[in-house]
C-alpha cells in the first residue's frame, strides 16, 4: 500500500531502528535511566516503601533527558549530516515527518518508563503505580511538554555541541531549583516559587500523585493546563523554525519567536502565584502517636548497613570495661538537654543525632556511643511508645528538627542536616528491628 500513511509508519519504525541501532541513543535511552534507578536507591535508601515517594522525580529526570537531550541530539545530528535535506524530496509534509519523530521518541521514552516502574518492583520492592491509566495520562501530559521544549532546542541550535548547552539551560535549573532533582518541600519558599515558572514542578507532581496518592489526578487541572500550554507554545515555535538544511540560522525575528514560547513559563508562573496554586510546600509530619500497628510491621530491614560497616556503627551490648570507659559519656547524655524537652518524639530525634553525629564525623567510639544512645532511649520510654516513636522517624524522616552538633558531649563538628536525618532514619531501624524482634541483638 503506498500512500503518505503507510509512508509515515515506514518512517516511525524505522526511526525506532536506528535508535536501538545507537550506542548512544541505548546509553541516554536506557542505561542512564537503569544507573538513576540504582543512584535514588542508594540515595534514599531510607525510604519506606523504598523509592515509593521518589517515582515522580525519577520519572521526570528521564522523561527531561530523553526530551530535551535526546530528541534534539538526534534531529540536530540527522540534519548535519543532510537527511533532513533529503526527506524535501518526499512527498510528505514536515508537520507529518516531525510527528513521526516525536513519536517515535514518546515510545521511547514509554519504555524507558516502563523499565524504570519494573526495575525498582524488582530490586527495591517499589510498589505499582496506584492508578496506572491516570499515570498514562499523567506520563503524556509530562512527555508533551518535554518533547515540544527539545523540539525548540532542536530548531535553534546549529549543531550538537549547542544542543548540549542548550539542554543543560533547561535541564540543571529544574534539577535544582525545579522540584526534580531536590524534592520541592525541601527547598526553601522563594526556590518553590520559582519552580512554579517550571514545568519540572508540576511534571513530579502530576507523577507522584497517581503513584502514591488515593487522589490520583483529581485537583491537578492547573498542573496538566501549565505542562500543556508550555509544550504547545515551544512545539509550536519548534515547528515554526525548524530547519531541514544545516547551512540555515535562525534569524532576530527567529529569537523573537523563542522569547514569547519561554513567556508561555512565566504566564504559568504568574498564574499559578495568582490562582495560589504556588503555596508553600511543607513536609508531611505526623504525630507518634498516630502511627499504626501496620505502618510499624510494613517497614523492612534488608536495606540496612551492618554494624560494622562504615556507616551507623553500633557497638554490641557492653561489657564491663567497655561500660566503664563510657560512664562519662552516658552521665553528659543523661543530662543533655535537647535530650529532656517536653515533645517526647523530638527528644529521641535528638537523642539518635548524638550517635548520628558521632557516627557522620568518624569518632573514634561512634559504635560505643550509638549503642549507649540506644541504651538511654530503651531506659527512658516504655517498650510500645519508643517502637511508635522509631517509626515516627523511619516514616516521616524530614518532621522535627535534628541536632548536628553536640559540643557539651565532645562532638563539636557539624555535618549537614541532610545526612543527619539519613543516618538517624537508619538508626532508628537498627533499633526498632531489635525492640520487635526482627534484628537480633
Amino acid at each position: 500500500m503506498n500512500s503518505p500513511l503507510a509512508g509515515l509508519a515506514g518512517h516511525l519504525f524505522l526511526t525506532l531502528r536506528l535508535n536501538f541501532r545507537s550506542r548512544q541513543a541505548i546509553l541516554y535511552g536506557y542505561a542512564m535511566p537503569v544507573l538513576f534507578v540504582l543512584a535514588f536507591g542508594g540515595i534514599f535508601r531510607g525510604d519506606t516503601p523504598l523509592l515509593f515517594h521518589e517515582m515522580g522525580q525519577l520519572l521526570t529526570i528521564t522523561i527531561l533527558g530523553g526530551a530535551c537531550f535526546g530528541l534534539p541530539t538526534a534531529l540536530v545530528s540527522e540534519r548535519e549530516r543532510g537527511i533532513w535535506r533529503r526527506y524535501r524530496l518526499l512527498p510528505v509534509g514536515m508537520g507529518s515527518l516531525l510527528g513521526a519523530t516525536l513519536l517515535a521518541r514518546l515510545v521511547l521514552l514509554a519504555s524507558s518508563a516502563l523499565l524504570q516502574v519494573a526495575l525498582a518492583r524488582l530490586l527495591y520492592g517499589t510498589p505499582l503505580p496506584a492508578h496506572p491509566a491516570q499515570a498514562a495520562v499523567a506520563f503524556l501530559f509530562v512527555a508533551f511538554a518535554f518533547l515540544g521544549l527539545g523540539l525548540l532546542v532542536a530548531a535553534v541550535s546549529d549543531n550538537v555541541p549547542a544542543v548540549q548547552a542548550l539542554g543543560q539551560c533547561l535541564f540543571l535549573p529544574m534539577i535544582m531549583l525545579g522540584g526534580v532533582g531536590v524534592p520541592l518541600a525541601v527547598l526553601p519558599a522563594w526556590a518553590q516559587n520559582i519552580a512554579g515558572f517550571m514545568p519540572g514542578r508540576y511534571a513530579v507532581e502530576v507523577l507522584q500523585r497517581c503513584t502514591s496518592d488515593p487522589r490520583g489526578l483529581s485537583g491537578l487541572g492547573f498542573s496538566l493546563l501549565a505542562l500543556a500550554c508550555i509544550g504547545a507554545a515551544a512545539g509550536v515555535v519548534g515547528v515554526r523554525l525548524f530547519r531541514w538544511d544545516a547551512g540555515r540560522h535562525v534569524g532576530r525575528s527567529g529569537w523573537m519567536f523563542v522569547m514569547g514560547a519561554l513567556l508561555a513559563w512565566v504566564a504559568v508562573g504568574v498564574a499559578g502565584a495568582v490562582t495560589g496554586h504556588l503555596a508553600p510546600v511543607a513536609l508531611e509530619e505526623t504525630d507518634y502517636a498516630s502511627v499504626t500497628a501496620s505502618e510499624i510491621d510494613g517497614i523492612t530491614y534488608d536495606d540496612l548497613p551492618g554494624d560494622n560497616e562504615l556507616a551507623t556503627r553500633l557497638a554490641p551490648p557492653l561489657r564491663d570495661e567497655t561500660a566503664a570507659g563510657m560512664a562519662g559519656f552516658r552521665q553528659g547524655l543523661a543530662t543533655w538537654r535537647p535530650g529532656l524537652v517536653e515533645d517526647r518524639g523530638q527528644a529521641v530525634r535528638n537523642l539518635l543525632s548524638v550517635a548520628s553525629v558521632a557516627d557522620v564525623t568518624a569518632n573514634l567510639r561512634e559504635a560505643e556511643i550509638a549503642r549507649v544512645v540506644f541504651d538511654e532511649l530503651k531506659a527512658r520510654h516504655p517498650r510500645d511508645e519508643l517502637v511508635h516513636i522509631l517509626a515516627w522517624i523511619i516514616l516521616a524522616p524530614e518532621a522535627g528538627s535534628v541536632a548536628t552538633t553536640a559540643p557539651e558531649l565532645g562532638l563539636e563538628r557539624h555535618p549537614p542536616e541532610s545526612i543527619i536525618r539519613v543516618r538517624n532514619q537508619l538508626y532508628a531501624k537498627k533499633l526498632l528491628g531489635r525492640l520487635i524482634g526482627k534484628i537480633p541483638d
